[in-house]
């Protein structure tokens, strides 16, 4: 054994030259970077799963923007014109009825009426099924056709008037004057009545802007 061999070798390192062997084993440097490695590993898995935990209890990003867009929707109001088409009273032929006990009625009305632009044509008493059983000032009667057409023109002429339809053929309107009647609407009022009722009328409809 030679003197520059440290006791305890047991003659396992010799010595070949001027220098002692290392008495400390070498830095495993591989095993230090695969640690580093695998725990940046697991620092991104960690925060991958932070990430999808507060997609599933939020519901997501894309869809809060897009309950966000669709809760900014303003509703508009867009208005439009509504044009009723009504004949006018020269289109329409009036057959005027009394059915109370006061004599002369129908043929005065009928001659006011005929002043006011309206076509007369029957002129006379109620039949029985009308004959004083009108008990209002009047009653209307025309074909389904005239319950929004004729009979709410001729209805400007006499307030409180009912309407009623028949199947009768034709265009032509009933008046028939009931013991509730005096005399027709005054002509002023009866022209504002008819004016308002051909009037255009506004109408709203209602979109959303998104």
């Amino acid at each position: 054994m030679s003197m520059l061999t440290p006791p305890g070798m047991g003659g396992k390192y010799r010595i070949t030259g001027d220098k002692y062997p290392r008495m400390r084993p070498p830095r495993r440097r591989g095993r230090l970077a695969v640690a580093v490695v695998a725990s940046v590993a697991a620092l991104g898995l960690v925060g991958w799963g932070t990430l999808q935990l507060v997609d599933v209890f939020t519901g997501g990003g894309a869809k809060s923007s897009a309950a966000g867009a669709k809760k900014d929707c303003r509703t508009k109001q867009a208005t439009a014109v509504r044009q009723e088409v009504l004949p006018k009273p020269g289109l329409i032929t009036v057959n005027v009825y009394n059915a109370t006990t006061r004599g002369g009625l129908a043929k005065s009305t009928a001659d006011t009426l005929k002043k006011r632009g309206f076509k007369i044509g029957t002129v006379g008493n109620a039949s029985k099924q009308y004959d004083k059983k009108v008990k209002g000032t009047g009653l209307l009667l025309g074909p389904a056709a005239a319950l929004n057409s004729s009979l709410p023109v001729l209805a400007t002429q006499l307030d409180g008037a009912e309407r009623r339809t028949d199947g009768r053929k034709g265009g032509d309107v009933d008046l028939i004057l009931g013991d509730g009647f005096k005399t027709l609407t005054q002509q002023a009022a009866a022209d504002r009545a008819l004016a308002k009722l051909t009037a255009p009328q506004p109408t709203a409809a209602t979109k959303k802007d998104c």
